[in-house]
């Protein structure tokens, strides 16, 4: 909390401050916002961004925060149609407390929340057997070829089943949404064919990401939302957060984390600090190292390492980010010290990553990239 002097002539002040003592003609006023957070807007930069917005190219670009070298260079909220997870939510107006699906950035965000389990000796090891931690299923983990996969496999998306997300989200044979139909998800996910080796081919697997929620949950004794809000979200001063349920009940740990956009900053800054918040370690280090080393490489060329994307160059990543259905992005890099968090509503549209890829390039990179 950061606390300065006013005089009475400027009594009015913004929402965001709070009036706490009436010192004569003077006020001390208080603004609730992170200690770490220093303003230094690039106002040429957001311009080009509000410019490029009203001109109708950045289409269904909801909000938008960058940080670089610790300062928070943009700051920009718009108005669009938006959806929870999906139902639609009509016409929203954006701004520092909205609430934003994640969808699938969700998947990078539990891969935080398993490192903290694993530190505490409450998750198994990567190296185990899958179906091992798994006992209610056992019968799936006999049949020929099942007891080979790992929880790596399953982090990096490697776990040699079928599984087919490449059709829209509204269709119910897309295996994602045909598990959050089933009567139980996880048996859903653990009978699905094989098709390949364990730990060869990526495919992009919403189904691998609920199993690693629940391996979360089975070993904490409380539901993944209540452990990551305890763990990770109490500790950064996240006080607001919603997981969607499934139709079970059951938080969906590949897409259902809803943020505000600057919280979702906070993660990426925590993780450019090597898992630390305010000099306190929410994730640890090793974890942190280990689960954005390349795995394997995705279908369109990205590394891949425990529900993160990475830069196909670099090492360690040149970058690290989680993609989410609509547009939404969390790009980090140490090296350069930026986060980049972006939230859109182009949900179901296959084009969606076109309007954050120039949101990127044209207005972003020229700034953060070293001259």
């Amino acid at each position: 909390m950061i606390c300065v002097l006013l005089r009475a002539h400027i009594f009015l002040v913004d929402k965001s401050m709070a009036i706490l003592k009436n010192i004569g003609l003077t006020f001390v006023v208080c603004m609730l916002i992170s200690s770490q957070t220093v303003w230094a807007i690039d106002h040429d930069l957001q311009k080009s961004i509000d410019d490029a917005k009203e001109a109708g190219k950045l289409q269904g670009l909801h909000q938008v925060i960058v940080y670089h070298k610790g300062k928070l260079i943009v700051d920009a909220s718009y108005q669009g149609l938006d959806q929870r997870w999906g139902s639609p939510l009509g016409m929203r107006e954006f701004d520092d407390g909205s609430l934003h699906d994640l969808r699938s950035v969700t998947k990078s965000i539990t891969s935080l929340i398993y490192g903290i389990a694993l530190a505490e000796g409450k998750v198994p090891d990567p190296s185990r057997s899958l179906y091992a931690a798994f006992p209610k299923y056992k019968d799936l983990g006999e049949e020929e070829g099942r007891s080979s996969i790992s929880v790596d496999d399953t982090l990096s998306m490697r776990m040699g089943i079928e599984w087919d997300e490449s059709l829209p989200y509204t269709d119910k044979r897309n295996s994602e949404i045909a598990m959050e139909f089933s009567k139980d998800r996880y048996h859903y996910v653990l009978s699905r064919p094989l098709q390949g080796k364990p730990g060869e081919k990526w495919v992009y697997n919403g189904g691998a990401t609920a199993l690693v929620g629940r391996l979360i949950a089975q070993g904490t004794g409380v539901t993944l939302d209540a452990y990551a809000k305890e763990k990770l979200f109490d500790p950064m001063g996240i006080d607001q957060f919603e997981w969607v349920r499934g139709a079970d009940k059951e938080p969906s740990a590949a897409s259902g984390l809803r943020l505000r956009a600057k919280d979702l900053a906070k993660i990426g800054l925590m993780i450019n600090q090597g898992g630390k918040w305010q000099g306190k370690q929410i994730v640890p280090l090793d974890w942190i190292k280990t689960s954005l080393e390349p795995r394997t490489v995705t279908s369109s060329g990205l590394k891949y390492g425990y529900f993160w994307y990475l830069s196909p160059r670099g090492e360690p990543p040149y970058w690290a980010a989680g993609f989410g259905n609509g547009g939404q992005q969390l790009i980090i890099n140490k090296g350069l010290d930026f986060v980049v968090v972006i939230y859109a509503g182009n949900y179901n549209q296959r084009d969606a990553w076109k309007m954050p890829r120039s949101l990127v390039e044209n207005h972003l990179l020229p700034k953060l990239l070293p001259k």
